[in-house]
């Protein structure tokens, strides 16, 4: 198998968990600018009841880079879609920069609950069809005319247009059996927690789309050296342990009850490590070793069909010349499978 040319990575943009603001603000610049420098082609800026709203958090991140795309969280339940189509239009026209979007469908079930959203879990996905339906067609130039269950709008034209080589990737996250039938259904790329490169699935049939995975790496010259960093970097925490038990309380997520069944059979020796998920210091879970060793188990995503890899947080700016050299290793390992 060849490696795809098109993989994209992004990295991820700090949340805001309180202190001062301006730290925060040179925070999310520095992050944006590591990751640019590192590579990576865009950067997820998180949505949800607790954080700073998206679109001005990405507006920090254009301002504080060249090329780096924003890839902002969008749930249906704060923003109508000609709201996010113009959201992408007058960012894109202000700064000559694509917005790319990563379409959610749920969240905490007290975040949705104050929002005076009681939409069923396997309803949202029906919904994010209509709504995504909407932004795609308003984007590409309308008008648009869409009578559905959810939304409705007769005529609508988006003004200004948005240029054609700004469109936006759609990213859609959801592991369910919901949330890939709209993927495929938006032809939009879906996103997943990944299960142990172990437990990954064969590699795609020709013309199968691909899929895309939020991952942590912590890679090193040395095995202990990578050990002795990500436990450092992620000590265990009872508090944070605490909270991670009240959370899965609270969501109905598919991917986090996931990847909390996965946790207690990991043994000692695995590369996959969910010591950060499970005192909730980050939702992804991470892969840790040497050089060769991370290589060869992202190179099982790659194999399998990984089109895309959100990144967790990068601790510091040398962090992505370390994960670049994972990945070389990545991609020679797919090249065997």
């Amino acid at each position: 198998m060849t490696v795809p040319p098109q993989l994209v990575f992004y990295s991820t943009c700090p949340p805001f968990r309180g202190g001062e603001p301006e730290a925060y603000a040179r925070l999310v610049r520095d992050v944006a600018r590591w990751s640019e420098a590192g590579g990576c082609e865009g950067i997820l800026v998180y949505t949800d009841n607790g954080l700073l709203d998206p679109w001005l958090v990405a507006q920090l991140v254009i301002q504080g880079t060249t090329t780096i795309s924003p890839l902002v969280a969008v749930q249906p339940v704060y923003m109508h879609p000609y709201s996010v189509a113009k959201m992408v239009t007058t960012l894109s026209l202000l700064h000559r920069r694509r917005i790319d979007l990563n379409i959610v469908a749920g969240g905490f079930k007290n975040d949705l609950v104050a929002l005076g959203d009681p939409t069923p879990h396997e309803r949202r996905y029906a919904r994010l069809v209509e709504y995504t339906t909407i932004i795609r067609r308003l984007l590409q130039g309308g008008p648009v005319t869409l009578k559905g269950e959810f939304y409705s709008v007769t005529n609508l034209r988006l003004t200004p247009e948005l240029e054609p080589e700004l469109m936006p990737r759609i990213l859609l996250s959801g592991s369910s059996p919901e949330g890939l039938a709209a993927a495929q259904a938006l032809d939009a790329l879906p996103v997943r927690y990944p299960e142990p490169p172990s437990s990954t699935g064969a590699a795609l049939e020709e013309g199968e789309r691909g899929f895309g995975i939020r991952v942590g790496i912590i890679g090193r010259e040395e095995e202990h050296e990578a050990w002795t960093i990500a436990r450092e970097r992620f000590p265990e925490d009872r508090r944070g342990q605490a909270i991670h038990q009240l959370a899965m309380k609270v969501s109905d997520s598919a991917w986090h009850r996931q990847l909390s069944a996965i946790a207690p059979s990991l043994t000692p020796e695995s590369a996959y490590w969910m010591v950060p998920f499970q005192n909730y210091r980050t939702f992804c879970p991470y892969i840790v070793g040497s050089y060769g060793r991370v290589g060869e188990e992202i190179g099982r995503y790659l194999a399998a069909g990984c089109r895309a890899i959100i990144l967790d947080v990068p601790a510091a700016e040398d962090e992505m010349h370390h994960v670049k050299r994972s990945v070389a290793a990545a991609e020679r390992t797919a090249l065997t499978q």
